[in-house]
């Protein structure tokens, strides 16, 4: 008997030696690793890429981000989205869908294969998650609720230009589920002024020369445009540009969009009226945040989680404490 404890007592303790507690101090710690992949080369995404890889460093994940595509749409974004995964130790998914539909098949095929997903700024089918359906797959959405976001627009603008006249509204893409959004909610906040009208809502597919184009035929149509809403950077940009070619500038107010830069400036030399900024950092930090969560702990973010948003306007474009919401490379 004495023997056989002897034997015991050695056998375990070459396992504890053995084991990672023992061997090492403490049991190695899985580095996890958080996959990006943007909807498109421009400033909102670069910003979002700062918030995720800020709070990646704070709690020690890795992060891989996809080639950003040059235009938008789901022909660019799938192949690129192949090439992050193929490069292969992903964790988790962050994407934004280029498309509300068409990135549903590429996006289950990564799901089944055992990849969480995470949606920011943009949703697949109608963002309802909690719901069964063939889309609802993702663990989350987080991003601006864009509806609520295209109604105060149109309650600012209504206010600009003395609520009442006409507006005009460009929009980008019509599979994609913020821009949608904007322009639901949008048509929402107009309707709520007897002495408005909604005359006309036309697709840039984010070309901003295309948008000038459009807001350009628009004015000719209708002279009596008061007020005109480009519902993204490349949209609004185009659209500034085209009251500016028709000397309407003041005379037509002009919202936007994207608190980038370059909107930025075009508010200050008052080529345009108004700003919404996101917060696409705040976007990124927080989906990081669940991603941790969830692979540290299984916890379940909520299926929907909404930052606010800023305005800017020319009484407060030169606030300091307004330059956070400037979207930066």
């Amino acid at each position: 008997m004495k023997r056989l404890l002897v034997v015991l007592m050695a056998v375990a303790l070459v396992a504890m030696v053995a084991s990672p507690i023992f061997a090492g101090g403490t049991a190695e710690k899985k580095t996890f690793t958080i996959g990006f992949m943007p909807g498109v080369a421009d400033p909102f995404y670069y910003t979002m890429e700062r918030g995720i890889r800020a709070k990646a460093k704070e709690l020690g994940v890795n992060v891989v981000v996809g080639d950003y595509p040059a235009t938008w749409g789901p022909d660019v974004q799938t192949p690129n989205l192949q090439a992050l995964m193929a490069k292969g130790g992903i964790d988790m998914l962050l994407i934004a869908p280029t498309s509300t539909t068409a990135m549903v098949a590429p996006l289950k095929a990564i799901s089944d294969k055992g990849v969480p997903i995470i949606t920011v700024d943009t949703f697949l089918g109608d963002g309802d998650y909690s719901k069964a359906s063939d889309y609802s797959f993702p663990l989350a959405y987080i991003g601006t609720d864009n509806t609520l976001g295209g109604k105060q627009v149109a309650e600012h603008l209504a206010k600009l230009v003395g609520e009442k006249g006409k507006v005009y509204m460009v929009s980008t893409n019509p599979d994609v589920s913020s821009v949608n959004g904007r322009v639901d909610g949008f048509k929402q906040g107009i309707a709520e002024f007897p002495n408005m009208q909604l005359v006309g809502l036309d697709y840039c597919l984010d070309n901003q020369q295309k948008a000038m184009e459009e807001t350009t035929a628009a004015l000719q149509k209708d002279p009596d445009i008061v007020g005109v809403f480009g519902v993204n950077v490349f949209s609004a940009q185009g659209a500034a540009q085209a009251v500016k070619n028709a000397g309407l500038v003041g005379a037509v107010k002009v919202a936007s969009w994207d608190a980038t830069q370059t909107l930025i400036d075009a508010l200050k030399a008052g080529d345009i009226d108004l700003v919404l900024a996101q917060k696409p950092a705040e976007i990124g930090s927080l989906a990081v945040d669940a991603a941790y969560k969830y692979l540290t702990a299984k916890t379940m973010p909520p299926k929907k989680i909404i930052p606010g948003f800023e305005f800017f306007s020319k009484d407060n474009v030169s606030d300091p404490n307004m330059q956070q919401f400037v979207y930066t490379k």
